[in-house]
């Protein structure tokens, strides 16, 4: 099947706008206790994350980071290669994952179900554990 040259060009410019935005400056999203891969242009020497208790970022090699969402909030992550030139200067958001979960609320008292496909009571990292412990002070 031949594709022709319009709806080519077309793909690519979709695919292109899709892109560019998370290196424009929009900032990298993280959802909570799940991890992002982070390819690099080129090799990383010094990686810093502003505030550790938000994100973690691993090396796996020289080319890739793996970057962990540990608590919500917001945070940087700056990548540098051996120059000391940024590789990658943005802000990093850490956020719920909110397609499979629901929330119950009893009135001070919040419980998070995961629902996939049961819903079940589900695991809270000690930021989780802060936040609703934080919400619940100020009822």
């Amino acid at each position: 099947m031949a594709v022709s040259r319009p709806l080519l060009l077309a793909a690519v410019l979709a695919a292109t706008a899709y892109v560019l935005p998370a290196q424009g400056g929009a900032g990298i999203e993280v959802t909570m206790n799940q991890a992002k891969i982070l390819k690099l242009t080129r090799a990383a020497d010094t990686i810093v994350v502003g505030n550790p208790l938000i994100a973690d970022a691993s090396v796996q090699d020289a080319s890739t980071i793996v970057l962990t969402g540990k608590g919500f909030g917001v945070t940087n992550l700056v990548v540098l290669d051996r120059e000391g030139s940024p590789i990658i200067d943005e802000q990093v958001t850490v956020v719920r994952e909110n397609a499979s979960t629901v929330r119950i609320y009893r009135r001070s008292q919040v419980q998070t179900m995961s629902c996939a496909p049961y819903c079940e009571s589900s695991y809270k990292s000690d930021a989780e554990k802060q936040s609703e412990a934080e919400m619940n002070a100020g009822q």
